[in-house]
């Protein structure tokens, strides 16, 4: 009875709600040293994967956006994380700059974009199921309050860049996704 009342609740999150969304202050980040305000609804969504190390459980995911969070920072002297949010294989999205600041994901899109990223390389394998819905969760979440365009354009970060990202294997499964445009 219990593992149907999960998947049950799995399938609700999945339809109609927004995937659960650990603010940064949940995750221990840092605050931003400095924010331009993003107008929204944004036209664009870029998917990215961090090309470092997957992450399964909310403490490793923790860790990994610290990691990211103080590189991008003190290494690459910006004034916070670059992604609007990450997401780990432990299905929780972890808020970067959020729905309404411009992000530092995608030349020329930050402003009119959404940038996720997942943690981990995805050259030769998919982000797992949870790590998947939860993106699309987020989408549709950003759909939904009002961030996102219903008539997005979903875009890999190599569409927009010369990159790799976000792995050869987790494009190709974007590339099915609804609103996918190269």
């Amino acid at each position: 009875m219990l593992r149907t009342l999960t998947l049950l609740a799995a399938l609700c999150i999945v339809t109609y709600g927004c995937p659960t969304i650990l603010t940064k202050s949940q995750w221990g980040g840092r605050a931003a040293t400095c924010r331009t305000a993003m107008t929204t609804p944004v036209t664009y969504v870029v998917v990215h994967h961090t090309e470092g190390t997957a992450c399964s459980t909310q403490s490793a995911c923790t860790t990994q956006a610290k990691n990211i969070q103080n590189y991008h920072m003190n290494s690459n002297g910006w004034c916070d994380i670059g992604y609007n949010f990450l997401v780990g294989e432990d299905g929780l999205v972890y808020e970067g700059r959020g729905w309404t600041s411009v992000g530092a994901h995608a030349p020329n899109y930050n402003s009119n974009s959404i940038g996720i990223s997942v943690f981990g390389s995805f050259m030769s394998h998919n982000p797992n199921t949870a790590a998947q819905n939860a993106v699309k969760n987020l989408i549709s979440c950003g759909v939904t309050k009002g961030y996102i365009k219903s008539a997005y354009i979903l875009k890999g970060h190599r569409n927009v860049t010369a990159t790799d990202c976000p792995g050869n294997t987790f494009y190709s499964t974007i590339t099915t996704w609804p609103r996918f445009q190269a």
